[in-house]
């Protein structure tokens, strides 16, 4: 599973906690787990020493190909997961915990998937560039705080309680308004400074810079509609679930049913 030892032993981690997190959510009394999110650093913590074992393996930041992404995408949430436990305290929102986690779970076992090719190889030539590891690193940053904001988004469509549906709401607007800075510089800012160094232009209409911009205008969308429409509620929320599901047709989608300067990554 995920290539190795350190690799499984991370999405054992992530299982367990899963389990933890859904045992404590059919208990009756509500109370907060004081366990999983440990398990949830373990898990970032051994899934950033693949990358820095692999950094070192390439001479390069590991972060070029699908699984190598994956595996450090995963890494963030797990880590943003432990410091929303750590901020919020007794007033985390278990079901978000649970809910993101499933999300890193999901994200490990494409990587263990055929998909996604583990073996340790130099990236060709063309990604050789730090603008590129600073574009696909924040890019998903910023994608991680937006996982949770999709998990609080689909609680709120859910929830018939307005004082939880109100902290749904703002810890949904939390996240995005975090990651959503962090994805315009990593996704759109040092993605063109890339592409005019490897392609000679800062944009080409590529398919993954097409869909990269329409996920970044649907978050610009719910901040806009927030702050000046005082837009709130139902329509905030699907435009917070549509965004993220673009993220994941960005990354997925694109790589494997649109051709385009991407393809090779």
């Amino acid at each position: 599973m995920i290539g190795n030892i350190t690799g499984s032993a991370a999405f054992g981690l992530l299982i367990v906690a899963a389990i933890v997190q859904i045992l404590y959510l059919l208990r009756k009394d509500r109370k907060v787990d004081g366990f999983s999110h440990f398990l949830q650093l373990g898990a970032a913590l051994l899934l950033f020493s693949i990358t820095i074992r692999r950094s070192i393996q390439i001479r390069f930041p590991a972060i070029t190909n699908t699984f190598e992404s994956l595996v450090f995408y995963a890494g963030v949430i797990a880590l943003v997961l432990f410091v929303y436990r750590l901020l919020a305290g007794q007033k985390t929102l278990p079901f978000i915990s649970f809910g993101a986690t499933l999300i890193a779970v999901a994200l490990l076992a494409i990587a263990s998937s055929p998909v996604a090719p583990s073996e340790v190889v130099p990236p060709i030539p063309a990604l050789q560039s730090y603008w590129l590891a600073l574009h696909v690193s924040l890019s998903f940053v910023g994608e991680a705080f937006f996982a949770v904001a999709f998990v609080c988004s689909i609680a709120y469509l859910a929830s018939r309680d307005q004082e939880r549906k109100r902290r749904l709401e703002r810890l949904t607007y939390t996240t995005i308004g975090i990651g959503y800075p962090i994805f315009t510089i990593g996704a759109l800012i040092f993605g063109a400074v890339w592409a005019e160094a490897a392609w000679g232009r800062y944009w080409s209409w590529d398919p993954k810079e097409t869909w990269a911009l329409i996920t970044w205008l649907v978050y610009t969308a719910y901040l806009h509609t927030r702050f000046v429409k005082r837009m709130r509620g139902r329509w905030s929320a699907i435009l917070s679930i549509v965004g993220f599901l673009f993220t994941l047709f960005t990354f997925f989608g694109v790589n494997y049913l649109l051709a385009g300067l991407h393809s090779y990554a």
